[in-house]
């Protein structure tokens, strides 16, 4: 069972994915309860999962043309708009907070996404994910 922030990012990746499926990324987002998630569900969170959740969301609405941009960059090979919609919601996150959260080491960071590539995209996925960041990582170091 998944907990803190691992929680948070898994929320979070399944939030954004409703909004790009449903080409509601550029749209005002009610974020008081969470796209798929019953009011149990919410009430089950505890603050700090909710606040991370949002935090990333919302960072990554509020930033999504620079993450995509960074995201177009170093995926040389693969269009934005041909990576996987889970990837690239995953890609967003994982780009955000390796710019943004200065107390969660970059590695961490590449872990969590490897982690949530694996239980919620393809077989393959995360090499590329883990490929994309990690060069990242080393360049933005």
């Amino acid at each position: 069972m998944l907990s803190g922030r691992s929680l948070s990012r898994q929320i979070a990746v399944s939030t954004l994915y409703s909004l790009d499926f449903n080409n509601q990324l550029n749209e005002e987002v009610d974020l008081s309860i969470f796209p798929g998630m019953s009011e149990e569900e919410m009430k089950a969170l505890n603050e700090d999962e909710i606040i991370f959740a949002r935090y990333l969301i919302t960072g990554v609405l509020e930033n999504l043309e620079h993450l995509d941009k960074l995201i177009s960059t170093y995926s040389i090979k693969r269009p934005i708009e041909k990576i996987n919609i889970v990837d690239r919601n995953i890609l967003r996150i994982s780009f955000f907070q390796i710019e943004n959260l200065k107390d969660t080491h970059p590695t961490i960071i590449i872990d969590q996404a490897v982690k949530l590539s694996q239980s919620l995209s393809n077989d393959v996925s995360y090499k590329f994910i883990n490929g994309i960041l990690d060069t990242f990582v080393k360049d933005f170091a």
